[in-house]
């Protein structure tokens, strides 16, 4: 399928990279010079420079047959003239990158759907969802649900307090309720690994699991993690992403907002009534422990500063914070923030990144997830009549080595993977993978 990105930004770039790992045809549109060469030196990807709202570059760009139009560039404006004109010019899908949340309500959204655009992203509004949710599962680095909660995917950062440390995979399967969770992959030293049965536990590992409801209690206990009641918050950054925490859980928990902008903090006191909007420098130890850090549960810091994030949350866990959140826009620093002790790290291109690139896969694709500093996706299917991956048991399947299926939900019910597992019509299954097992998973599921 032929793509074009325009915006050769971080969510642009990201998204090309990503997209390179499959057999698209990607062309890249910036108006600086300077964002394409990077792209032009390091990958095979079609760039060209100049406006993406110019109608004569756009009909050079796309052609006769571009399946899928993204506009990402920092100019709403931008975006929605471009993936409009792109419509109209031939494109058969358009995604506009907003960050205007009123666009988001039902009336606008379905008037820009006749205008021609099929999709609209806002970055912050999914991160702040992100985080919403990574404060309700407290004891999780990172968390994905699928159909309502069945199952899930949950990420543990692995202490020295973690009971299963130095004990290995085929081990851990023989002890009881192990059906109702199971580890599809470790992130260790930067490198993503698929594990299996004489893979150990290490100190330090990041451990994806996939687990039902009735096993995340006895996950949380192999892991020796808790997920506890945030009920006092303190946010860090009046952006969207602040307010939209703030917003949504005011009425349920005690939400501190730290804002270094007077004028900000007005604004802020106004939209938020329930609360308490402080005025000050959130890296200042003083401040913290005058507004009563000792007594939080959870410190979110979303400033537009990934080394204020970073730094102010390392601030917070020395003073005993249960659950630190730093979003990191610096791609090179997620690695540092992880070994560092932050819980969790989000960042807001991955995130969007995700959303969009489940317009980009196989059609039964039903939801994406990009891992946050580590390259591995995690992709749910809806199984159709006649898929090949319904002709026989997993393990003669052949299946890529850097993918694994970790479970499923069928009629209604959850279910793990094993070799013996025989996958049915209409199941929907959750596959983790790296990238280069991407390009081999799709006529598993054709």
């Amino acid at each position: 399928m032929r793509i074009v990105i325009a915006g050769a930004g971080e969510v642009g770039t990201h998204l090309a990279k990503m997209l390179s790992n499959e057999d698209h045809e990607i062309l890249i549109i910036d108006i600086e010079e300077g964002r394409l060469k990077p792209i032009d030196a390091s990958s095979d990807l079609m760039t060209f420079t100049g406006s993406a709202t110019s109608v004569k570059l756009l009909k050079e760009a796309l052609g006769n047959k571009t399946g899928l139009f993204i506009a990402v560039t920092h100019s709403e404006a931008t975006n929605i003239t471009a993936a409009i004109l792109a419509k109209e010019l031939g494109a058969k899908k358009t995604i506009a990158r907003i960050d205007n949340r009123e666009y988001l309500e039902h009336p606008t959204r379905k008037f820009l759907r006749t205008l021609g655009i099929d999709s609209i992203v806002y970055p912050e509004m999914i991160t702040a969802k992100e985080v919403i949710g990574l404060l309700h599962e407290t004891g999780t680095t990172e968390f994905m649900e699928f159909s309502g909660g069945i199952l899930a995917l949950y990420v543990q950062k692995l202490e020295k307090n973690a009971p299963v440390l130095y004990h290995t995979l085929r081990e851990i399967a023989n002890t009881p309720d192990f059906d109702q969770y199971r580890a599809v992959a470790i992130k260790r030293n930067e490198k993503t690994i698929i594990p299996r049965g004489d893979e150990k536990f290490l100190e330090g590992d990041l451990v994806y699991v996939i687990s039902t409801r009735e096993g995340i209690k006895e996950m949380m206990t192999f892991s020796g993690k808790k997920n506890f009641v945030a009920k006092n918050i303190m946010i860090l950054g009046g952006s969207r992403i602040g307010r939209k925490v703030a917003l949504s859980l005011q009425k349920d928990c005690n939400i501190k907002l730290i804002e270094q902008d007077s004028e900000k903090c007005i604004n802020l006191a106004d939209e938020l009534e329930n609360t308490l909007i402080i005025n000050g420098d959130g890296r200042n130890a003083d401040l913290l422990l005058e507004e009563g850090i000792d007594k939080t549960d959870a410190f979110v810091a979303v400033t537009g500063n990934s080394e204020t994030n970073i730094l102010a949350c390392l601030l917070a866990k020395r003073m005993n914070v249960k659950k630190t959140i730093a979003e990191v826009e610096k791609v090179e620093y997620i690695n540092l923030a992880d070994t560092t002790g932050i819980d969790t790290v989000v960042n807001k291109k991955i995130s969007t990144a995700s959303r969009i690139f489940r317009h980009t896969t196989n059609p039964n694709v039903t939801q994406v997830k990009c891992m946050t500093g580590t390259d591995a996706e995690v992709l749910e299917y809806k199984i159709t009549e006649g898929a090949k991956i319904t002709k026989n048991k997993l393990c003669n399947m052949k299946f890529p080595k850097g993918a694994i299926v970790g479970g499923g939900i069928r009629r209604g019910k959850p279910f793990l993977a094993t070799g013996d597992t025989i996958i049915e019509p209409n199941d929907r299954i959750i596959v983790f993978t790296l990238p280069e097992a991407l390009k081999k998973l799709s006529k598993f599921f054709e």
